[in-house]
């Protein structure tokens, strides 16, 4: 037995912890085994719904259960505006037999609406999610004469009508005590917690071909008393165990009377090729998503920067023989160095750490190199071969667009690598290799760190594919010392946040900003200026600075603040050239240079200089002004900088 109130502080506390991933309202839901369920729900921040909690509860906040069942959501408006009747969790009607608390979209749901509304169901808001758990009514109460459901089959028949991305969690008042959760397409896992160490390391599953009744095939431990933990990212759990399971899609997994059994519908000769899942151990540490001495969790995450990238590279860098060893790519080394093309699919900033390594990946491999955004390149349904070589970046691991490209291109044979911030995810698992970033949680919605750190792996993956070609020997040992000296050069330049708040502070009243740049610091740009519209609301633009005369010069006067970036590479001259055209204009330049560079600091209205590396690593320096000076502005406008309006962490929806 436990006191409601350690209920109701779970629910809410793993809220928090989620609430980096971007909301608008919030809900839980709790047993009350002498009156049913009590739901709450509030627009708003959790912090809102903790004070109604409390307010509504407080006569029963003390008293000692038996029962310890409950959910809770944070939803992002996808359908109808954000709302009380809109929240999670939602119910079946008054009763609350069934109740459900969803990730994602439900693309039929229409259908399915239309459906209930003639068998005489009404639907009190805008949502594709109240449809799940009246159709679980309807299904319960319609089944074959005689028939008598169990709850995880109602779940089964449930999700068999069910088209779209989901991740669910059901309770009912019908099945008191118990609980069944399901993915597809988007994130789950079920953490695990007992009084002592549990030994086993695997769950059994089981298939509808078997008996669901098999007890042989269910986990418990071993007498003694557990807690299972539903989640859709390890950060809500991690207070309270560290031993997980990464579902995988149309895991149904069913907790009743303290054990765990996982089923699936049928078994498919070429996707389930195993019969259990893996629990594993969390790395994921408690005071790494606390924001510690830092104002915000992206002020952190920009200054943890040095360790991030020290991190990325410990291990697979040989610094002393100028080589790289990437484990998670050794089996498909040479298939990938065979390969014909290259392709890289990303979205948001992910695509631009793919744009921001291209040329020097099309250096090292002697291949082309193409960079798509997902959800283009789904529209296109751009050709793919068999000899291509497809890299899928994204920080989570759980981007939509970038799964259902990695399935298009599984489909047409191509060798699949992803590139991720996260183990166990969705992407980790269905490419053939990948490399893991090691950039420790990244919290706040704007990425920074994972950024430098995607960058990074995928250096130290040209590298390696250009490892066997001697002409390039050379190069690479250039490189390798310049990623040696990296996280040294990082905390130079992060000495000038000072400097940068004061640029911020002339800024911060502009309704627009332009960047510019051109070769490796067009996607400097590109990122910089996406920073500054996530935090700060902020028009900025990115645009390629050899393409100034092609029509955004026509923006140009002495009312248009612009950063250009001018940096001594091989395409210093050209961006010399384009900084004398808007001082022609009347523009007052603020340049990020390299330092010493007197000719640009002259020419500039302000200037940030950056210390020296080699051209592939300085697009790296070049993005942390950029960086710090979006966080500023978001200050300066008083802006939640962790919780940007309208955005969230993990885009697990198309």
């Amino acid at each position: 037995p436990c006191q409601r109130s350690q209920i109701y502080e779970i629910l809410l506390r793993g809220l928090e912890r989620l609430e980096y991933r971007g909301y608008d309202s919030a809900g839980l839901a709790v047993d009350y085994p002498e009156e049913g369920v009590h739901i709450v729900k509030k627009q708003g921040k959790v912090k809102m719904l903790r004070g109604i909690v409390f307010d509504v509860e407080k006569a029963h906040y003390q008293t000692e259960v038996g029962t310890h069942i409950g959910i809770a959501h944070t939803r992002w408006a996808t359908h109808g505006e954000p709302s009380e009747a809109n929240s999670h969790p939602h119910c079946s009607g008054d009763d609350n037999s069934f109740i459900v608390v969803h990730n994602g979209i439900i693309t039929n749901y229409k259908d399915i609406k239309q459906f209930l509304e003639k068998e005489n169901y009404v639907f009190t808001s805008d949502t594709d999610t109240e449809c799940i758990p009246k159709l679980a009514h309807y299904i319960y109460n319609h089944g074959e004469v005689g028939e008598k459901l169990t709850f995880a089959e109602v779940v089964e028949r449930v999700i068999s009508q069910l088209e779209g991305a989901f991740a669910l969690v059901f309770k009912s008042t019908l099945f008191p005590e118990q609980v069944v959760a399901v993915k597809r397409g988007s994130p789950l896992l079920v953490g695990i917690k007992s009084e002592r160490d549990i030994i086993v390391d695997r769950v059994n599953i089981s298939y509808r071909q078997r008996q669901a009744s098999d007890d042989n095939r269910a986990f418990n431990v071993d007498g003694q008393s557990a807690e299972y933990f539903f989640a859709s990212d390890a950060s809500a759990l991690i207070e309270h165990t560290d031993r997980v399971i990464y579902l995988e899609d149309d895991d149904i997994t069913y907790i009743a009377n303290g054990s765990l059994r996982i089923n699936r519908l049928q078994k498919h000769a070429k996707t389930d090729t195993t019969t259990t899942r893996q629990i594993t151990t969390l790395r994921l540490q408690l005071q790494q998503i606390m924001k510690g001495s830092f104002s915000t969790f992206m002020q952190k995450e920009i200054f943890e920067q040095p360790d991030s990238l020290q991190n990325t590279m410990r291990g697979r860098i040989d610094f002393a023989n100028n080589t790289v060893k990437l484990g998670g790519l050794a089996s498909h080394a040479m298939d990938i160095k065979r390969c014909r093309r290259i392709i890289i699919i990303a979205s948001g900033t992910s695509y631009h750490s793919g744009v921001a390594t291209r040329q020097l990946l099309e250096e090292l491999s002697d291949v082309p190199v193409v960079v798509e955004l997902s959800s283009d390149f789904l529209d296109r349904q751009t050709p793919v071969f068999r000899d291509d070589v497809v890299f899928f970046i994204s920080q989570s691991g759980e981007t939509a667009d970038t799964l259902n490209a990695l399935r298009y291109c599984k489909s047409r044979g191509a060798l699949l690598v992803g590139i991720t911030n996260t183990v166990g995810s969705a992407i980790s698992r269905e490419t053939d290799c990948g490399i893991h970033i090691n950039a420790g949680p990244e919290i706040g919605v704007a990425s920074t760190k994972a950024y430098t750190s995607q960058i990074v792996s995928i250096v130290m993956l040209s590298i390696m594919i250009g490892s066997d070609s001697v002409s390039k020997q050379k190069r690479v040992a250039e490189i390798i010392q310049g990623l040696k000296e990296l996280p040294d050069l990082v905390k130079k330049v992060l000495e000038k946040d000072n400097e940068i708040r004061e640029l911020a502070q002339d800024l911060y009243e502009e309704k627009s900003l332009l960047l510019m740049g051109r070769g490796y610091n067009y996607a400097t740009c590109l990122e910089g200026a996406l920073k500054v519209k996530e935090v700060s609301y902020m028009h900025s633009e990115g645009i390629l600075s050899g393409e100034l005369k092609h029509g955004p010069l026509a923006l140009v006067d002495e009312n248009m603040p612009c950063v250009l970036v001018v940096l001594k590479d091989n395409t210093y001259a050209k961006c010399h050239n384009a900084l004398q055209q808007v001082m022609a204009r009347h523009c007052r330049p603020i340049t990020i240079c390299e330092e010493g560079d007197k000719d640009v600091q002259e020419m500039s209205y302000r200037s940030i200089g950056i210390p020296r590396t080699v051209d592939c690593l300085m697009n790296i320096l070049a993005i942390l002004p950029l960086q710090l000076l979006s966080f500023h502005l978001a200050v300066l406008k008083g802006l939640d900088v962790d919780c940007p309006r309208n955005l969230a962490k993990s885009v697990t929806t198309e």
